[in-house]
């Protein structure tokens, strides 16, 4: 019989223990979350910024500017990035800054695609094209995309297309008119990034969304197999824009979410079209140039994208009713 008492009375005290650290991790797992959703809540949500003067931006060196180069006189590897298409590195370069370094067909693309971005008045991640690097214990590499991580500024998580504070605006139809002009087929949210970045100017933090990913671009969309990404003539040779119908704007696309692109008026993508048309030539040109791609490659590049430029900016002002082919 005691030794019955003694078992029940161990029995309660573990089941009360037990009870009490469940509850005491429940309570840990929900501090937490809360203060990761507190990360995310608390900012001004900002999507685009008017450029202050389009004309004088710096394609060639991109958000950064020279000031955020990288030092690539000596690269140290730190550790394996994993996820995504591409071979990519977090390093850290001879100044002590932080980066990921993409290896692959998907680093021309997505440096240019960037300037693109960024020149249109959307948050883009800052990022270069190095020719040719040796990261020590790896090897030397050709055309690395060097990433900025810079440690002022927190990748909170994903944001998704069809939820999030900028649905309906003229702003988010400008991006998705952004994601078509580049050539963009893997359009999904786990492509989108949220960076909480403390504007000095005002005092407060700021929620910028952006789309990080843009490695799948300048070639055509298309299935698995017809696809192609960093393939220029591919690029120069798809079509733009198909029709016009019911004041909306059918554009020649076959990636993922092509539902998003369906909803898109003239007005918004005529919108975009004369922001982007006070380029100059040389500015997009630069975009290229900051690539990597031959003379050649930049020069079928650049009027590519003045070619779709110019289709945005001489669309209509409306069209209520009935349909029509974009004559070329």
């Amino acid at each position: 019989m005691l030794l019955r008492g003694k078992v029940r009375r161990f029995t309660l005290a573990l089941t009360v223990l037990t009870l009490g650290l469940s509850a005491h991790a429940a309570d840990d797992k929900s501090d937490k979350s809360k203060s990761k959703d507190k990360d995310r809540a608390v900012g001004t949500p900002v999507l685009w910024r008017e450029p202050a003067d389009i004309t004088s931006l710096n394609l060639l060196l991109g958000p950064g500017g020279e000031e955020m180069k990288p030092d690539v006189s000596k690269v140290t590897f730190i550790k394996e990035e994993k996820g995504g298409w591409s071979k990519k590195y977090r390093v850290v370069d001879g100044g002590g800054h932080e980066w990921v370094a993409k290896i692959g067909v998907e680093a021309q693309p997505e440096t240019a695609a960037t300037r693109l971005l960024w020149a249109a008045g959307y948050t883009t991640d800052i990022n270069y094209l190095v020719p040719s690097v040796t990261i020590e214990g790896l090897g030397t590499f050709k055309n690395v995309r060097f990433e900025a991580r810079p440690k002022h500024i927190k990748r909170l998580g994903e944001w998704q297309w069809d939820h999030n504070p900028f649905v309906g605006t003229m702003e988010l139809q400008g991006l998705k008119v952004m994601m078509v002009l580049i050539g963009n087929w893997d359009i999904k949210d786990s492509n989108n990034k949220i960076l909480r970045v403390h504007n000095e100017q005002t005092g407060e933090d700021e929620l910028r969304y952006m789309v990080s990913d843009l490695g799948a671009t300048i070639g055509k969309t298309g299935g698995l197999i017809t696809r192609s990404r960093n393939q220029p003539a591919d690029f120069a040779e798809a079509k733009f824009v198909d029709v016009l119908k019911n004041n909306r704007i059918d554009f020649h696309y076959s990636g993922k979410r092509k539902d998003m692109v369906r909803d898109i008026t003239i007005g918004q993508a005529r919108w975009i079209g004369q922001l982007l048309s006070r380029l100059s030539d040389e500015q997009i040109s630069d975009a290229f140039r900051a690539a990597n791609y031959s003379p050649q490659d930049v020069a079928m590049l650049a009027q590519t994208v003045r070619g779709r430029i110019i289709e945005l900016a001489a669309l209509p002002q409306s069209q209520t009713a009935g349909g029509s082919a974009i004559q070329r």
